[in-house]
């Protein structure tokens, strides 16, 4: 059984000399001095890697704000340039996961899987950026990560042999596969090595053995958006306003977990490319919208999930010195463990009527008997009642009381003694609320203990003041907070106490999860399980939001009356609906008219449908059907760019370059606005030209443009359509003059609005005469390029053969009519095909 993708399979103190510095330009670092792993050297850092994580309850809030991914990144030297290894593992989640791939002069699979991990910190050899002597990956790196720190280690310890020492030892068996894909790529072993030094480091903690799961991630099993094109269609960040839920991510996300926000915002940024796999994923959210009492009842059951894979994070670390917060965290974890393994019973007894092939494997996979062993485990040393709450006080009682009595003398002890602490705190600030006669009540914050609170006007206090006993006094409105010297007093007695019994809770906490690791590796499983039907929550409960129909996958893009997501979202109505088809035969579509007219928005909306599809999501339309795309290429400019300087023109010359070269047969491309940074002349030929290469392709490419000249290059190839938005012309009650009214509706053909400029001038203060002038000589060169570029009657019956030619083949591979609805449908094309050939004239008979 699988977890919704076939890469997700269950059941199947050396001492370093590492630097580390900022990329912030312009920041102050912060140096921490001298370190086990600096050798003498300071290490400056802009900031320090959070530790010591605890699990926050579930919220459907973005959990990827705040970063927590380390990455090691190795490239290899000589011959083996270009040859790169990368080892990633998130400080809240047990899982390493490798990678390595040739990648070109660009680098761009590197940056855009560092993009999609939005690392904390980049680990790199001090090769890499010797003085004098920077490898490009590394400049690449830095220049496009500049918010992140860099730390670098000496190359030895990127070491390939050591790294699989170490899979070997912190693997756990579930995913021992892994020694077979990765044993002979040395470059992602090289990187893991130095990893998990640097983690060791950092975290003060060792990972107990076979506790991580490790998985190799390659480039094939996804789609590959660069990080200009997921920015270009705001995929996870509005670029308008980061904090703002206008993006792609924040369209579907509505899940309850942290972990099924985290897998949604990968999946957008990676979609599927297995179509069978994503066919799997649309039978749950179908079945999830037809099946009301499984769709409320799962996420009943999901909502009340923390974050398991934090959860997974901390527990398999052993933390190399005892303290009180560690000890602290680890008693809270437990609380948590037990908590999550609870509600398998009820996520087991939600799926139990369902009937797709994913659903029914989850169901399966509820039934390892691990859960049950370590809940019993558990249960034998942690009271029934001791659950996870809300609230510092409640949570720390449920932390005292944890351990069952009797089971350590001298816990129960120190426990009765900490009861009696807060008896007499609380009986202390009765009797001070009896002699000032105030209404004074126990207040408790993690950040100050036991503390006094008290609603009162100040007019009611003597003197409009509290009696002199009270220190730090702070008020808010008619709130006082408040404290004493003898209730800080009884507060640190409050504190001793509490050291006492986490400190025995811990010793007890410790042996039994050592006896329970063996068993722990199955909430892999079941963080996998809770994340996924998470996210397919969120895509069903999406769909119940708006229209979303299935998507189909052919060897076509079809799409009936597509909208787009975001903007629905923003205008809080339907956006006008428009049609695409795209197939093998007409894989070219050339769209022009005015500013403003709707071009980039849907072109947008293409690229965001097409996504949409390969996640496993419903889509915004009445119909589609989707040709599955292994790259996206984006290159959107603005309506209303309208820059000519030397900036824009480059900027736009280093991203057509990157889709020419790196886009295939299975590519989805779409260009808007190329060559606007230069002179017409050079902006028309470097279109035509990019055209022209990316016509030898079978990729599906929209190409949008105000070069009107580029729509007769129908005429040499038929597998080019002309498409424009329709604009109408309405005078204004003067009658004087015409403005424009936008439809945002496609149509065939290439647009009659010509000459925007023209249009501009003349409600602008020109005169007239220049006006005039400026008419007279477009037209005389516009005659000219058509007369240029007419079809004549030959070429015209070709491309009729050719479109013909092409729906036949379309037919016979995809076409589910009976004999008799096909029989009609080949006569409606013979038809088409006899009014799309010229009728022959005179001259055309005789010869």
């Amino acid at each position: 059984s699988y977890f919704g993708d076939k890469s997700s399979c269950v059941e199947n103190a050396n001492t370093l000399n590492l630097t580390s510095s900022s990329s912030m330009r312009g920041q102050n670092s912060t140096c921490i001095g001298k370190t086990p792993l600096s050798s003498g050297r300071s290490v400056c850092r802009s900031h320090t890697p959070l530790m010591g994580y605890s699990v926050t309850s579930s919220s459907a809030v973005s959990a990827h704000t705040v970063a927590s991914v380390i990455v090691a990144v190795v490239e290899g030297r000589g011959l083996a340039r270009g040859e790169v290894g990368m080892a990633s593992i998130d400080l809240k989640n047990p899982e390493m996961i490798l990678s390595q791939f040739a990648d070109n002069t660009t680098y761009a699979k590197v940056i855009t899987k560092l993009k999609i991990l939005t690392p904390l910190e980049i680990i790199m050899s001090n090769t890499a950026c010797d003085v004098g002597n920077t490898t490009k990956l590394f400049s690449l790196i830095t220049e496009h990560f500049k918010n992140v720190t860099f730390t670098t280690v000496q190359r030895k310890y990127f070491n390939e042999t050591k790294g699989l020492e170490y899979i070997e030892q912190l693997c756990a068996s579930e995913f021992s596969t892994i020694f077979m894909e990765v044993q002979s790529k040395y470059y992602c072993l090289a990187a893991a090595a130095a990893l998990l030094k640097y983690v060791e480091f950092i975290q003060n903690a060792v990972y107990a053995p076979k506790s991580l799961k490790v998985r190799f991630q390659g480039s094939e099993k996804t789609a590959m958006i660069d990080s200009s094109s997921a920015q270009n269609l705001e995929l996870v960040i509005n670029n308008r306003d980061s904090r703002n839920g206008h993006t792609l991510l924040g369209v579907l996300n509505y899940t309850k977990t942290p972990g099924g926000s985290r897998r949604l915002r990968s999946n957008i940024l990676e979609p599927l490319v297995d179509a069978e796999t994503i066919n799997t994923r649309l039978d749950c959210v179908q079945e999830l919208l037809q099946d009301e009492e499984l769709f409320f009842g799962l996420q009943a059951v999901i909502s009340k999930f923390l974050d398991t894979e934090q959860l997974l994070s901390v527990l398999v670390q052993i933390p190399k010195q005892d303290t009180v917060k560690t000890a602290e965290s680890k008693i809270t974890n437990l609380i948590y463990l037990k908590h999550t393994l609870e509600l398998v019973e009820p996520l087991k007894a939600a799926l139990r009527s369902c009937n797709t092939q994913l659903l029914k494997a989850y169901y399966n996979s509820l039934e390892d008997t691990r859960f049950g062993i370590i809940l019993e485990k558990i249960t034998t040393v942690i009271n029934d009642d001791t659950r996870y709450t809300k609230g510092c006080l409640s949570m720390r009682t449920q932390k005292c009381y944890a351990v069952k009595p009797n089971i350590n003398e001298f816990l129960d002890i120190a426990r009765r003694t900490y009861t009696e602490i807060v008896d007499d705190i609380a009986g202390m600030i009765t009797q001070l609320a009896e002699k000032y006669s105030l209404p004074m009540k126990t207040s408790f914050s993690s950040a100050r203990g036991f503390f006094i609170q008290m609603n009162a006007d100040c007019s009611t206090l003597p003197n409009g003041q509290l009696p002199s006993e009270f220190t730090k006094i702070t008020k808010m409105k008619n709130t006082y907070s408040f404290t004493s010297a003898d209730l800080i007093k009884m507060n640190e007695r409050c504190q001793e106490s509490l050291r006492e019994i986490y400190h025995m809770t811990y010793l007890i906490v410790c042996k039994l999860l050592n006896e329970i690791y063996e068993h722990i590796h199955c909430l892999y499983k079941l963080s996998d399980i809770v994340s996924m039907l998470d996210m397919l929550l969120s895509f069903a409960h999406a769909c119940t939001l708006s229209d979303y129909v299935r998507p189909e996958f052919t060897d076509t893009l079809a799409i009936k009356q597509g909208w787009h997501p975001i903007l629905e979202k923003i205008a809080m109505e339907k956006p006008v609906s428009n049609n695409t088809y795209l197939t093998e035969g007409n894989n070219f579509v050339i769209i022009t008219g005015p500013n403003m007219s709707g071009k980039s928005t849907y072109l947008k909306q293409i690229a965001l449908c097409q996504i949409m599809a390969q996640i496993g999501s419903y889509v915004p339309a009445e119909y589609c059907s989707f040709r599955i795309a292994e790259q996206i290429f984006t290159r959107i400019g603005m309506d209303d760019d309208i820059e000519t300087n030397a900036s824009t023109f480059m900027k736009e010359m280093k991203e057509i370059t990157y889709i020419i070269q790196n886009a295939n047969d299975k590519s989805l491309i779409i260009i808007d606005e190329l060559g606007r940074g230069t002179s017409a002349e050079e902006g028309i030929g470097i279109c035509y030209a990019a055209c022209e290469y990316l016509l030898n392709l079978k990729a599906f490419t929209l190409f949008a443009t105000h070069f009107l000249e580029l729509c007769h290059i129908d005429a040499l190839y038929p597998n080019v359509e002309n498409y424009h938005f329709e604009v109408q012309h309405v005078r204004s009650s003067a009658g004087n003059k015409e403005k424009i009214a936008y439809t945002y509706t496609l149509s065939k053909g290439y647009t009659e609005e010509k000459n925007y400029g023209l249009k501009a001038a003349e409600v602008s203060s020109l005169p007239s005469s220049i006006i005039l002038d400026a008419k007279e000589i477009t037209n005389h060169i516009a005659k000219q390029i058509l007369h240029r570029q007419k079809s004549t009657p030959e070429m015209m019956k070709q491309r009729a053969a050719y479109q013909l030619a092409m729906r036949l083949v379309q037919t016979a591979r995809n076409s589910r009519l009976d004999p008799d609805s096909l029989r009609v449908y080949l006569k409606g094309l013979k038809k088409k095909y006899e009014a799309s050939c010229p009728t022959p004239t005179k001259n055309d008979e005789q010869q």
